[in-house]
């Protein structure tokens, strides 16, 4: 005969209370990381700009419920609509994430850290424009900068050991988690209550990767972002009116998430929380591809001159890669919709190959209509290399490599196009940088006209200026 099981209730399990704590009390101290983070920000402002000219982003925006008002609602940048703080994090979120451009950091699970930026901004503008209204003062951005780079360091540092994708989750489940932290925080949470929020999310029904991944790659990878971080939202904002936590949520036998889903094995941790997360983040500067697929492009277009004469001439395309790109992007066979095909290495290998750039319109189908793609894709291999696995995985290199070689009927080649560390990886960041502003100020132009256009750029390349102002007036800036 089984004891019973004792009723009761635990003190937080070590990986809430740590979550808690680092949200709470840990001070920002690396400039490397509020330079980067100041990145990240614009970066995600710009990429949600440039998905405003898609009409399958455009129709989820705005209010859920058509007409609604919402008294100092928050303002989403480059449309007319000012929303609750949950619907304007699903809106942003799904901007920033649309189109696949915004920034990535991998382990044993693939993220995309700006995920959480959307939510974040959006919940600060409510917050600000709240207080105005009772006569108190905003938040600066530079808080929100602050909390920005923890979201971004507790999602990647669970992500760094720790395989959700290999257990059939989603990895936006990582942006929930991280969002209802630092909501919490901007929210003025107690400590306690930020466990509340983040037991909550740890509890929370988690979105499957099916969507992800063939064959029913789609579009809700495009918006499961803004869905997860306004979940994150909606529980924090619970927390703060004093809903309860689960302080056992990870731990509790049987029931807990370990139980459910890691055979009863914990989480592990490379590192204490601290600012590695956004020090190493990877942006996508030059190519709105899935993040392991940057390199490959890169590659592929440099190749471009040597090929775009002989495509008919092409018998066979050799492309190395590691594990992760063969799990997530070697696909064959046809390709439904723009989600699949930006989920394809042979499909944006193609593209390089044939027109010598990458763009989001690459994605659309009176591009993928040309018969050249296909037959480019029909002759190419992706293969495992071992060296770029192990290099890939260790935190002293960090690359994310591709190789590509070309084979003609003659019996010729081309030489090994080879890419181990993409345009937007630390190692090349100041050589990235100036690139990365100039996608800024490009997808600016595409909402803005010139002199709201001005104004906006003079606030947003000033990291300075931009950390002191107020977030109301911030989003000010980009209201249409």
């Amino acid at each position: 005969m089984s004891s019973p099981v004792s009723n009761l209730r635990p003190a937080p399990d070590k990986v809430i209370a740590d979550i808690a704590a680092y949200v709470d009390g840990y001070t920002i101290k690396s400039k490397l990381a509020r330079e980067t983070a100041h990145l990240t920000l614009i970066d995600s402002l710009g990429c949600g700009f440039e998905a405003l000219a898609y009409p399958g982003c455009t129709k989820l925006l705005g209010p859920l419920v058509p007409g609604t008002l919402v008294p100092n609602g928050a303002k989403v940048p480059g449309t007319p609509y000012q929303l609750d703080p949950v619907s304007a994090a699903f809106n942003l979120g799904a901007m920033v994430r649309w189109l696949d451009y915004n920034d990535a950091f991998y382990g044993a699970t693939v993220i995309h850290p700006s995920d959480n930026i959307g939510a974040l901004l959006m919940l600060a503008d409510y917050l600000s424009r709240t207080r105005v209204a009772q006569g108190k003062p905003p938040l600066p951005m530079g808080e929100v900068l602050d909390v920005i780079v923890k979201a971004y360091e507790i999602q990647g540092g669970l992500a760094l050991e720790n395989g959700f994708t290999a257990v059939g989750l989603d990895h936006t489940m990582l942006v929930k988690i991280a969002t209802s932290a630092a909501a919490a925080k901007l929210l003025g949470c107690t400590s306690e209550e930020i466990v509340n929020a983040v037991s909550n999310a740890w509890i929370d029904g988690h979105a499957l990767a099916a969507f992800r991944r063939r064959p029913n790659t789609g579009p809700r990878k495009s918006w499961a972002a803004g869905d997860a971080s306004a979940r994150g939202v909606w529980l924090a904002l619970l927390a703060k009116k004093g809903e309860m936590g689960y302080p056992s949520a990870l731990t509790a036998k049987t029931w807990g998430l370990y139980d459910v889903l890691f055979k009863g094995k914990p989480f592990k941790f490379q590192r204490p929380f601290g600012s590695y997360v956004m020090e190493n983040v990877l942006f996508k500067i030059a190519y709105p591809t899935a993040f392991h697929g940057q390199s490959a492009v890169e590659a592929a277009i440099k190749l471009h001159p040597l090929m775009k004469d002989r495509l008919d001439d092409i018998v066979r395309i050799d492309v190395r890669c590691h594990n992760s790109s063969m799990v997530i992007l070697d696909k064959t066979g046809p390709l439904h919709n723009f989600a699949d095909r930006d989920h394809c290495m042979q499909y944006m290998i193609a593209i390089g190959l044939i027109f010598g750039r990458m763009t989001a319109e690459d994605y659309e189908d009176h591009v993928a209509a040309d018969p050249r793609i296909d037959r480019l894709r029909a002759k190419m291999k992706l293969s495992e290399y071992a060296p770029y696995e192990k290099d890939y995985h260790d935190p002293a290199n960090r690359t994310n490599s591709n190789s590509i070689r070309v084979y003609f009927k003659d019996g010729g080649s081309t030489p090994l196009s080879e890419v181990l560390y993409p345009l937007g990886h630390r190692r090349r960041r100041e050589e990235g940088v100036p690139l990365l502003m100039e996608k800024f100020e490009k997808n600016v132009a595409r909402v803005f006209a010139a002199k709201q256009r001005t104004r906006i750029l003079k606030v947003c390349l000033d990291r300075k200026k931009l950390e002191g102002m107020a977030v109301n007036e911030f989003m000010d800036l980009m209201t249409v």
